[in-house]
């Protein structure tokens, strides 16, 4: 797995900004090298300030949207179509905007869906749909994921796996939240092992509340690594961050 890199930008919105540059190239790099490309996506202010920033980028156009897979990294276990929903953000900032083919958007299942209030049962259909976009002779239960963003919380927390609570330790490749620290209580989430299959892994970060986090998951401090802290790509691990989430590094 790849070690660290850090780029600081000089605010919120530079850095959103930047993220979305980054994001496009990275999508046409991976169409010229394998024809498709893969993504996989997160909520959060700034996340949706990328999305929005992706949909004015001219360099957009450039992208065939119709081959490019979208998957999340978590989701809030609310009904569909709620404002609180990551799905419901990046639609209405970035994917109702772009022509993506619609078998290519995976969200993950809502709590009015075929699962109706099982989170368990969310998580493992969301599961078996990783693996058979894997397909025949991968060698293994998830597809390739070119770019997997990441928020990292105020307590270090990325997607829905929070420190100290026991989807920390999950194998499975998608995984139930409850009891989570943060509202609403139950989530859907990638786990750890999961995601540390990206071949790229970006952190992004904003705001003086994340410094304090930035700088515990990239020193390793505390007796316990952050969930932040345990998360690499296998090519790449990028924190991008604004002045204000970088001030203790």
């Amino acid at each position: 797995m790849s070690d660290a890199s850090v780029a600081v930008h000089a605010d919120a919105e530079v850095l959103a900004q930047a993220v979305a540059a980054r994001l496009v190239v990275k999508l046409l790099d991976a169409q010229a090298d394998r024809g498709t490309a893969s993504v996989v996506l997160t909520g959060g202010r700034i996340a949706a300030a990328v999305y929005r920033a992706v949909a004015a980028l001219p360099a957009g156009e450039a992208v065939d949207w119709s081959r490019v897979d979208v998957w999340w990294g978590d989701e809030r276990f609310l009904p569909a179509g709620d404002p609180e929903r990551n799905e419901t953000q990046a639609r209405a900032a970035l994917l109702d905007a772009v022509p993506l083919d619609p078998a290519r958007v995976h969200p993950m299942p809502a709590a009015d869906g075929p699962d109706g209030d099982d989170p368990e049962a969310a998580a493992a259909r969301y599961a078996t749909e990783l693996a058979a976009a894997a397909g025949p002779g991968v060698g293994g239960a998830l597809p390739h994921f070119d770019v997997l963003m990441l928020g990292v919380g105020e307590d270090g927390h990325v997607a829905s796996v929070f420190p100290e609570h026991p989807v920390v330790h999950e194998e499975r490749s998608v995984s139930a939240v409850r009891d989570s620290p943060k509202p609403p209580p139950v989530r859907t989430t990638l786990t750890l092992p999961t995601i540390n299959t990206a071949q790229e892994v970006w952190l992004v970060a904003g705001g003086s509340d994340k410094a304090k986090a930035v700088a515990a998951a990239l020193s390793g401090a505390g007796p316990v690594p952050l969930p932040a802290g345990q998360v690499r790509g296998l090519a790449r691990t990028l924190w991008l961050l604004d002045r204000a989430a970088a001030a203790e590094l």
